[in-house]
């Protein structure tokens, strides 16, 4: 048993100074969301964001020590928006309703926050990698999708890629096309549909 899980123990106390930082970088990566919005990913000033979150802009680097580095805590925020835009999906024992519904969100996802898509699924910045603390968080939302895949009886590799291109295809069509709109989400039971019908018409290994 540990010290902390002693008997009259006294609860650990939050390192007030570690609080402190990561509400400072959870403003700092909410700026930059608004700034690319208002001058797109690439256009992002860091002295703007410093501005914004009353810094001087050496200042910022002691949060971010690049602008790839403040790219990587946006990848991951967003990513954590979109476990939490998903997570009361439940199955309800009818997987095509089940996948309809999982691809009607990440086209609406997409369509609502143009900039987040562009991050999240697109590569928009030249040299931007995600790191692998980042992209866990992405796998974390991948395995979701593939449980409902499962669900469904798809499994092989090349029928998963053929799910997750028809998935971008619908996105991509509706936020250059109709942002903030639904006429691509109003695809996702007939592409649901399509796709399904094709996996179960192939022959059985």
């Amino acid at each position: 048993m540990s010290e902390a899980e002693q008997p009259g123990a006294e609860p650990s106390v939050p390192d007030r100074r570690a609080v402190r930082r990561a509400a400072k970088i959870a403003t700092i990566v909410e700026e930059a969301w608004a700034l690319s919005r208002a001058d797109g990913l690439a256009g992002i000033s860091l002295r703007d964001l410093a501005d914004r979150v009353d810094l001087r802009q050496p200042s910022l680097y002691a949060y971010f020590d690049s602008k790839l580095a403040l790219y990587d805590a946006m990848f991951a925020d967003g990513n954590r928006q979109l476990l939490a835009y998903t997570a009361d999906l439940t199955p309800t024992g009818n997987p095509e309703q089940d996948l309809t519904e999982f691809v009607s969100r990440i086209v609406r996802f997409s369509s609502d926050d143009v900039e987040r898509h562009q991050l999240l699924f697109q590569r928009t910045i030249p040299g931007f990698e995600p790191s692998p603390e980042s992209y866990a968080i992405a796998i974390e939302f991948l395995n979701r999708g593939a449980a409902l895949l499962q669900a469904a009886g798809v499994s092989r590799a090349e029928d998963v890629d053929l799910f997750t291109a028809l998935c971008a295809g619908l996105t991509h069509q509706q936020v250059a096309n109709d942002p903030g709109g639904d006429r691509w989400v109003a695809q996702a039971r007939r592409v649901v549909t399509m796709f399904l019908t094709e996996v179960r018409q192939q022959p059985r290994e």
